[in-house]
């Protein structure tokens, strides 16, 4: 009986010493990733909701949360300034903000940004109500446009298309400077022609008016893209993208990026970018543009430094870095 006692003496001192390690142990450390998008109607909104719930089913300890902004040129001052782990962001946006282009938004270089991923492209969309008369770019002359939010990317964007097409603001018989879902609902209330808007093909502002009202989307001629130059390159929005746009209509594109700053762990931006990739269908699910998210072309044209854990993933997978 007393070698018996022992055991079990022994046995509840062994479990006792493990509890009290367990115990002790460090609780893995949550991880708070912000990540900044843009409207609610746009794509940059459904995609980080798409990001944030693979985030949180593949990364350990992770506590994703999605915000609401007014897209590129805040998203770039919030990541400069520490306030969220990982934005969208248009190529153009990206690069004024590392120059620090003032007229665009950034009264100083950014250069606390580093790079994650190129994603996918967004599509200049011009969108008039038929009735308007606009058919053209030059119909645009003495009519009413929004042309997004002041200083976001796609008013950057309209900036540039109307110049490259010999137009300016003051052409224009009245310029909203607003989102896309507002201004969507003035052109339906016929307080606006036109809307121009920079997204991903099927932006769901765009298809809300196409399901409302006769729609003309507006063509934006190769030789005009051309004059804007780089980063914009020639695309065509594909027939039956909206409903009653039953032609194939030339645009141009610019690329979108997924960016982060140097005060993210190299670790977390490496689980970021893995798990991104290797849940692809999950981006493709929550929007069309998700489909043009391909791991060959993650690197295309990234105009700021890469992150050390974006990089290290992309060696892995045997990519050449810039």
């Amino acid at each position: 009986m007393i070698r018996v006692s022992s055991t079990i003496a022994l046995r509840r001192i062994a479990a006792a010493a493990v509890a009290l390690a367990l115990a002790a142990a460090p609780a893995r450390a949550e991880e708070f990733i912000n990540i900044l998008t843009g409207g609610t109607s746009g794509v940059y909104y459904p995609m980080g909701v798409a990001l944030s719930k693979i985030y949180a089913d593949k990364i350990p300890g992770a506590r994703p949360s999605v915000q609401a902004t007014k897209a590129s040129v805040e998203n770039l001052n919030l990541l400069q300034q520490g306030k969220g782990e990982i934005a969208f962001t248009l190529g153009d946006s990206l690069i004024a903000a590392w120059k620090g282009d003032e007229e665009a938004g950034f009264k100083a270089p950014l250069k606390k940004l580093r790079g994650v991923s190129a994603v996918y492209p967004n599509f200049i969309q011009i969108v008039a109500a038929k009735d308007s008369g606009i058919r053209t770019l030059a119909d645009l002359k003495g009519k009413r446009l929004s042309v997004g939010a002041p200083k976001s990317g796609t008013e950057l964007n309209a900036r540039e298309i109307l110049k490259a097409a010999g137009l300016s603001y003051k052409d224009l018989g009245k310029v909203e400077y607003l989102p896309f879902a507002e201004s969507v609902e003035l052109v339906k209330n016929r307080q606006l022609d036109a809307t121009l808007q920079s997204a991903g093909l099927g932006v769901a502002s765009i298809r809300d008016l196409a399901a409302s009202v006769e729609i003309v989307v507006v063509s934006v001629p190769a030789d005009v893209v051309a004059k804007a130059g780089p980063p914009f390159v020639a695309v065509s929005v594909p027939a039956n993208t909206y409903t009653g746009q039953t032609q194939s209509v030339p645009t141009a594109a610019v690329v979108n990026y997924l960016v982060t700053h140097e005060g993210v762990k190299d670790e977390t931006i490496y689980q970021m970018t893995k798990s991104m990739y290797e849940n692809l269908d999950a981006l493709a699910a929550a929007h069309a543009a998700g489909r043009g998210v391909k791991l060959e072309s993650a690197l295309d044209g990234m105009p700021v430094p890469l992150h050390a854990g974006a990089a290290r993933y992309y060696k892995e997978k045997g990519l050449k870095l810039p």
